[in-house]
């Protein structure tokens, strides 16, 4: 059950945030100026700009911490996931990928 929702962050961590981006490129192409421009326009979206770059921050310690704990591979994929979208696919994807590698883990040392 936790995997499906895993699964279902997945997806809606990728199609809400792309809803709001996707207009954007459309409209003004990638003018990484206007972006930066946009997103720090004041107070209230600085709050928010400012909490998802932290929080990307700590989610790739996060990933390569645990991801090398458990030995998981590919570590770059959710790095790559949280770049390209943000932190609403990187965490969840690396979290559903964790539970599959625990779940591997658990299964090998029962056998």
């Amino acid at each position: 059950m936790l995997k499906v929702i895993y699964i279902l962050l997945c997806i809606l961590g990728t199609f809400l945030p792309y809803s709001q981006f996707l207009p954007f490129v459309l409209e003004h192409g990638f003018d990484i100026r206007l972006f930066f421009e946009q997103l720090f326009a004041n107070r209230i979206s600085g709050f928010f700009g400012m909490d998802v770059i932290i929080s990307s921050l700590v989610l790739w310690v996060f990933v390569f911490w645990e991801g090398t704990r458990l030995k998981m591979q590919n570590l770059w994929v959710y790095i790559a996931s949280n770049l390209l979208v943000g932190v609403s696919l990187g965490l969840p994807l690396f979290l559903l990928m964790r539970q599959f590698q625990l779940e591997q883990q658990t299964d090998t040392a029962i056998s």
